[in-house]
């Protein structure tokens, strides 16, 4: 349900604890007591998956993260927040172990949350801090660490009242993007606003996007598009949303009549002085989609379902074919293109994220109480699988490039750094992305951001030998401080990632 990559590649997954013991067992002597399920669980809700040996091991979580958030703070640490019954209040961390240590695992803080927070967003800010945004009942915003000058700070947000629908919802996971002048876009049904959350003030609304509603339960999902920092005083922010249902759709599907799933998606330039939605239409509708952010600037869309919304039972009609959206290609009828199945539904509860060498990684899909895997249509899945992009295709081996070497693993705001690296076949055509990974659940990636950096020079420095030089991001409010990986792009194919940490 949750899955969030880590500086030391390495990837935290994590499902709800309440469904009685699962297949893996914790180390001796772990184990939770007086859970809603079972007095005594000694087996593991959450695992360790190491990328590079594909191997995994048990972590173990203290309360129920059924439905929870996170954002990964500036040192790498995933924060982690709320959650379900004796979870709802918390506030858990998981720091990245050092190199051959095994020992990490989750701890949970003594401090909790000021409220309640299920089915809440979080987003890191440029201060450092991590906002958490909304939630079941819950119409108000908190930061952590808690704001300077009150332990106890939570700000009311009528636009979250507003956004409710009656009985559905249809206003949760809200989509969050942090902005070049600091402040916070925010999403929710079928609206969006500007906040203000120092002064706690809504500085702008914008449109109502056309068609069907678009937040939890009747689940699109939503990127902003790569910033190009060529020009990083007169940046276009632009942000894309697709998929979803139509406001009643919830309530039919409990009643077992399936509604299908939008078909469209909407594009807004939010730094436009008028800004619009423009709509397109994906080739095929689609509920609970994730939607990924790909080295190249290319938008990824999988998962989901043609029919229905979120929730248990509540979709039919797997969508097995991902969907590659050509971000940047002029003409609209060229920009979406139909890619290989998978042979596994992954609808509701499933979970998606990009890897450094550039494949997704994806997991999940429809919880059964107590792990129920005979009598229902979609049982509970298990695997994990990889999708690999067109770019990872073997013919196209040959103008990936490979890189050497960073100047500098830590960078500072508007530097100017290098990047070496190895190229057979070069082409004219180069660029340099930087990705922030997201914390993904229930169809959004929090926190995911992507960059393509302002190139100073390339020099050819050897036969095979390139250096291109870049400049860093120029303000913690374009790229808040924290790891990111980074990408040389060779004709639309990338180079396995480098991580790099802005402070």
């Amino acid at each position: 349900m949750h899955m969030q990559l880590l500086y030391n590649n390495k990837v935290v997954i994590f499902d709800r604890t309440d469904f009685g013991a699962s297949n893996l067992s914790l180390p001796a002597g772990k184990c939770r007591y007086n859970d809603e399920a079972l007095s005594v669980d000694c087996t593991a809700h959450s695992v360790l998956y190491d990328i590079l040996s594909n191997t995994y091991r048990p972590l173990m979580v203290q309360t129920d993260v059924w439905c929870s958030s996170g954002a990964v703070n500036s040192n790498g640490t995933l924060i982690q927040t709320g959650g379900y019954h004796a979870g709802d209040h918390k506030i858990r961390i998981f720091s990245p172990c050092y190199d051959g240590d095994v020992t990490c695992d989750w701890i949970e803080l003594p401090q909790n949350l000021t409220v309640q927070r299920w089915y809440s967003s979080d987003h890191l800010l440029p201060d450092g801090r991590v906002i958490i945004v909304g939630g079941r009942r819950a119409f108000s915003y908190e930061f952590f660490p808690k704001s300077f000058n009150n332990n106890n700070d939570v700000f009311d947000l009528p636009f979250l009242k507003e956004t409710t629908d009656p009985k559905e919802e249809n206003n949760l996971y809200p989509f969050l993007y942090v902005l070049p002048d600091g402040n916070l876009y925010m999403f929710a049904n079928q609206r969006s606003i500007i906040l203000d959350y120092v002064n706690n003030k809504v500085v702008k609304e914008f449109p109502i996007i056309p068609g069907e509603k678009r937040s939890y339960p009747a689940t699109g999902s939503s990127v902003m598009l790569p910033l190009c920092l060529n020009s990083p005083t007169n940046l276009t922010v632009e942000v894309m949303i697709c998929g979803g249902a139509w406001g009643g759709a919830y309530l039919q599907a409990m009643e077992g009549v399936f509604w299908p799933a939008s078909r469209t998606c909407g594009r807004m330039r939010i730094t436009d002085p008028e800004p619009k939605w423009v709509m397109e239409d994906m080739p095929l509708g689609r509920v609970m989609p994730d939607m990924l952010l790909l080295p190249t600037g290319d938008v990824i869309i999988l998962n989901g379902a043609r029919n229905g919304t979120a929730g248990w039972e509540n979709a039919v009609d797997p969508v097995l074919n991902p969907v590659l959206y050509k971000t940047n290609e002029p003409d609209p009828k060229k920009r979406f293109a139909v890619l290989n199945p998978s042979t596994i539904p992954r609808m509701y509860h499933s979970s998606a994220t990009l890897l450094p060498d550039g494949r997704i990684l994806v997991g999940g899909s429809n919880p059964h109480v107590r792990y129920n895997f005979t009598g229902v249509k979609y049982p509970t899945e298990l695997s994990l699988e990889a999708f690999l992009p067109p770019y990872l295709a073997t013919q196209y081996a040959h103008l990936s490039p490979i890189i050497v070497d960073v100047e500098g693993q830590i960078l500072s705001y508007g530097q100017k750094f290098w990047i070496t690296f190895n190229l057979g076949f070069p082409g004219e055509e180069l660029m340099v992305s930087m990705i922030a990974p997201s914390f993904t659940t229930h169809s959004f990636g929090m926190n995911q951001r992507l960059l393509f950096l302002d190139i100073v020079e390339i020099e050819r420095v050897s036969v095979f030998g390139y250096k291109v030089t870049v400049f860093a991001p120029p303000s913690k409010n374009i790229a808040p401080p924290g790891y990111y990986m980074v990408f040389v792009v060779h004709q639309g194919v990338p180079s396995h990632s480098f991580w790099v940490r802005m402070q």
